[in-house]
This record gives C-alpha cells, structure tokens and sequence, in this order.
C-alpha cells in the first residue's frame, strides 16, 4: 500500500506588488527507497521552481508594460487637463460662481422682500377673483394687460398677477383686502448673475439666437466636461493608502499645502455635481447638443417656424385690445375652481386665457404641473395633460432644469450644489496657483 506524504516548496515571489508571498504545495510518492524519494522529489521542486521563474519573468514583464502604459497615458492626460484649463479657467470661474449665487435667489429675495410676497393678514375668505383682477387692471397703463394670474395654496402668500409688459413682469396683491402689495423687480444682483452665467454680460440681440458671450460659455462649458473628466482620471492613486489622502483636505500643513488639497479632494468630492451642471446647462447653449440631448432620452423637439414674420406694432396691439376684451375673469374663477377641487394638495395654481395648471411638486421636479386648456367661449375644459401620466422621456426634459439647479431632491441637495458650484469656481485659481508654483521652481531650479 502506498502512503502520500505533503511537502511545501515555498516559490519566489511574483512581483514586488503582489500583498502576500505565494507558496505551492506539492505531493509526492513516498517510497521505501530513501535515495529513489529523495531523488524524485529534487526532481519535482527544480521543475517547479523553473516554470515558476519563467511565469514570474513573463507575469512581471507584462505588469511592467501595463504600468509604463498608464503612467504615460496619465501624464497625457495631465498635460490635457493643464492646457484646456489655461485659457477658460477664469471664465469656468465665473460660470460657477455666478451660478452659485442664483441657488437661493427665491429665498433671499423673500426674505428681504416679505412684505412683496405675503400679505398682513390672513382673514377666513379671500376677496372673489374678478374684483381683485379688476382693481389691478384699473392701475394699469392702457398699454399693459393682465395675462394670468398664480394663486399659491398657502394662505399667508399673495396671489402674483402676470402682465404683458415688460418681458415677465407682475404684481403682487393681496388677497383679502385688495391692496397691491407691489411690482415684481429682479434684484440688480441677481440679474448680473443670471447674464454673467448665462451670456457673460453679452446677451443675444432681441430676435438673435447666439451672441459671442453665450457661444464663449458654451464652449467653456465643453472644455470644462473634458476637464473634469481627465481630472477625474489623473486623480485616481496608485494604491488604496492614496485615495484616504487624496480625499483629506488638511489645514495644519501650510497655505500651499491647502490650496493642492483643496484643488485634489474638492474637486474630486464636486466633480459628479459639476459633470451633471455642465451636461445639462449646455441644453441651453446649442440647439444642435439640445436635439441631441433630447433624442438620447427619446424626446421628440418640436420644429419652430424659422420663416415667421414680426407683426407691425399696430397689429399687436389691436390683438392685445381683443384679448383684454375676452379676458372673462368670472370664467377664470371657475377655472380655478375646478382645478384646484382636481388637485387638493397642489403647491399652486395658475389661470390664464385658454390654459390652468396646478404645480404637483414631484420629489425629482418640484416644478412638475399638470395642464389644462378650457374653451374660452363654454367654460368647459377640453384637454387634461397630468404629469404622472406622462411618458418617461416627456418627464426627463422638464426635469432637465431641476437637476441643474440642484432642486430635485430639496433643500440638502440645493446646498449640496451649492457648495459644488462654489468649488467649482475655486478650482481653476487652485490650479493656476499650482501650476505656477511648479513653473517658478523648476526656474529656480535651474539657476
């Protein structure tokens, strides 16, 4: 009967990066004969140890060319993200920055302006709608006409009535007692910001699609995707010790110290948030990228009429004439009514001349709406559009803006983009201070 004996014939080790040592274990034939076992099993360990060099030479040999290969690539990659960033680096700065300040707008201009937005007091009916819309129409310029009205479901907020002109104006009125709280004026702050981070100041002309402010923010934007995307890569450490450090952002270590931290993990903990913003806002910069946008997700963009012609100003103001005289404010009560028994829990409401909506407030599109259009001649409403009944993809695109002002998942998300944006903005001062740190120093260097 023949007995099996266990030996361990312990192997080089296959590269230096390798966590452990690895050792094979062998079996072989136990003989009665001490010289012929002796024999077999020197035999054995040198054709083991043989191809177990040769596995290591060929093993180390391809880890060694992979490697040589990631490093170049990164450190293509690196002078690639160095070089977009050089020449739009102030203006991503800008983009960010004044994209942050617009976060909050609606809350810090309710704050300052409460008594704009809500009335003195709440008393148990507010005045019938018709009364109210006739006593602002009898403050109004001939020239300037109601053309809707949003009634909020909080009872403490004044209804916002919609005039013509100028381009997105109202008023505020208070409900229960009929006095006109004031007119709707975005703060001079504000505004820079939204042309800043739109247009850079150079807003298209009035019939005009693009402008060179809007076409230098577009293409910023692109370049900052690239950015962020070879940022992302050259980021990534050798081992998994680098990655705890290379998401510390230290304090104690000196100002230089700081700035790379700042520039390494913050730019990393934002770079998701700032890939998204990027994506989405060029929606707004490029038609061409819109339609492609659209048709990723499945939504058909409907064609304008590009050969329409501008009425004459005495056309548009005998159709304004016409529509102040069909504008049956008793009907748009009705309307209201209606809508609002159909939506209890509805955020608000608004009525216009043929159109009523009622803001559902999705979790992912807090300004998701159902629709309706009445025939303005009966009263009665002949289309209902809600919005949970609507496709996935016709969802998608109203929820386009949501996620790029970071308001889909309520105020932790709002703040969240926030601070993104803000190191969004940091991140190409950073860089421009690294970058020129490294460029002196290789001069002093070399003195």
């Amino acid at each position: 009967m023949q007995n099996y004996t266990r030996y361990r014939a312990k192997t080089i080790p296959i590269n230096r990066y390798l966590s452990s040592r690895k050792s094979t274990i062998i079996t072989i034939k136990r003989y009665s004969d001490k010289a012929a076992r002796q024999k077999e099993k020197v035999l054995i360990l040198t054709k083991i140890y043989f191809s177990t060099f040769a596995t290591e030479l060929c093993f180390s040999a391809n880890t060694r060319y992979i490697y040589i290969i990631i490093k170049r690539m990164k450190k293509l990659l690196h002078k690639l993200h160095l070089w977009l960033s050089i020449p739009v680096g102030l203006i991503i700065t800008l983009i960010c920055f004044s994209g942050a300040m617009l976060v909050f707008e609606t809350e810090i201009c309710e704050a300052i302006d409460s008594d704009l937005y809500r009335v003195k007091e709440v008393k148990s009916q507010p005045k019938p709608l018709p009364e109210l819309l006739r006593e602002v129409e009898a403050s109004l310029p001939d020239s300037v006409e109601i053309t809707g009205v949003n009634i909020p479901a909080e009872p403490h907020r004044a209804y916002q009535v919609n005039l013509s002109k100028p381009s997105r104006a109202s008023i505020y009125i208070d409900q229960y007692t009929g006095e006109i709280n004031g007119k709707y004026e975005r703060k001079a702050f504000f505004t820079t910001m939204f042309r800043l981070h739109r247009w850079l100041l150079n807003a298209p002309e009035p019939g005009e699609k693009m402008s060179a402010g809007k076409m230098v923010v577009g293409i910023s934007t692109i370049l900052f995707t690239f950015i962020l995307i070879t940022g992302i890569i050259v980021w990534i450490p050798k081992t998994w010790k680098g990655v705890r450090n290379r998401l510390t952002i230290t304090t104690t270590r000196g100002l230089s110290r700081f700035w790379y931290d700042l520039h390494l993990a913050g730019g990393m903990y934002a770079a998701i948030f700032l890939l998204v913003m990027a994506l989405t806002g060029l929606t707004w910069s490029f038609p061409w990228y819109r339609t492609a946008f659209h048709a990723v997700f499945g939504i058909e963009t409907p064609a304008k009429n590009e050969g329409h012609h501008k009425p004459d100003k005495g056309g548009a103001h005998k159709r304004s004439e016409e529509r102040k005289e069909i504008s049956d404010y008793a009907q748009w009560e009705t309307i209201y009514n209606t809508v609002r028994a159909a939506n209890p829990i509805a955020k608000s409401y608004s009525v216009s001349n043929g159109n009523a909506g009622a803001n559902v407030g999705a979790f992912a599109c807090p300004r998701a709406t159902n629709r309706y259009k009445y025939d303005t001649a009966t009263g009665q409403i002949t289309e209902t559009d809600l919005y949970a009944e609507r496709p996935g993809a016709q969802k998608i695109q109203s929820i386009v803006y949501a996620v790029h002002v970071g308001s889909w998942g309520g105020t932790s998300i709002r703040i969240l983009a926030f601070v993104a944006a803000l190191i969004g903005a940091t991140l190409p001062i950073t860089g421009y201070y690294l970058w020129l740190k490294k460029k002196f120093k290789k001069k002093s260097s070399k003195k």
